[in-house]
């Protein structure tokens, strides 16, 4: 069983390669988003950034760095079958998830106005925001010196594997290609 894990800049194609792994490679797909909006609006919160962010946050303090990717992890090992778990954007979560067996992180960027753009046509409850909002989002979540807080930049350094998402779908396709049958 392989277990991928994916990291990224916002709106650089995570969910694009989650896509394809799930319809192409049959990977089962575990979800930080889907983990968190449950989360949230179990508490009766709204979803939003802001709210996705703190809720990450403070799971993470109470119950450590890596607690949200285990959580995904173990759903992933019951299901039995090749996994991607998307959105990993701490450090510990990254360690953790390597000692458990045959995992590969994977990062995706591409240039800030062209993800903005793509973010606007996604158009989900986190996107609807001014390009100075979503540069200030981002900014805030490349580095942290606090373990339970996001740090993109770290994660992306740690990936084993890195995508430039600047071109086609087909395009990103080969690239995933090429890395899953060297794997």
């Amino acid at each position: 069983m392989k277990i991928i894990g994916i990291t990224g800049t916002l709106g650089a194609g995570k969910g694009t390669i989650v896509d394809y792994l799930t319809s192409r490679h049959g990977f089962k797909h575990f979800s930080v988003r889907a983990y968190l909006i449950k989360a949230i609006k179990a508490e009766g919160n709204e979803v939003n950034r802001d709210t996705m962010v703190q809720t990450a946050n403070q799971l993470r303090a109470d119950n450590g760095p890596s607690y949200i990717a285990e959580e995904l992890l173990k759903e992933a090992q019951e299901s039995g079958s090749n996994c991607i778990i998307e959105s990993i954007r701490t450090v510990g979560e990254v360690n953790a998830l390597k000692t458990k067996g045959d995992f590969y992180l994977f990062s995706v960027d591409t240039e800030r106005q062209i993800r903005y753009n793509r973010i606007l046509l996604r158009g989900s409850e986190t996107d609807m925001v001014s390009f100075e909002t979503f540069s200030e989002n981002e900014d805030r979540e490349m580095t942290s010196n606090d373990p339970n807080k996001q740090n993109l930049s770290a994660c992306m350094k740690l990936a084993d594997h890195h995508f430039k998402n600047n071109g086609t779908f087909d395009e990103l396709y080969i690239q995933i290609d090429t890395i899953l049958d060297s794997l």
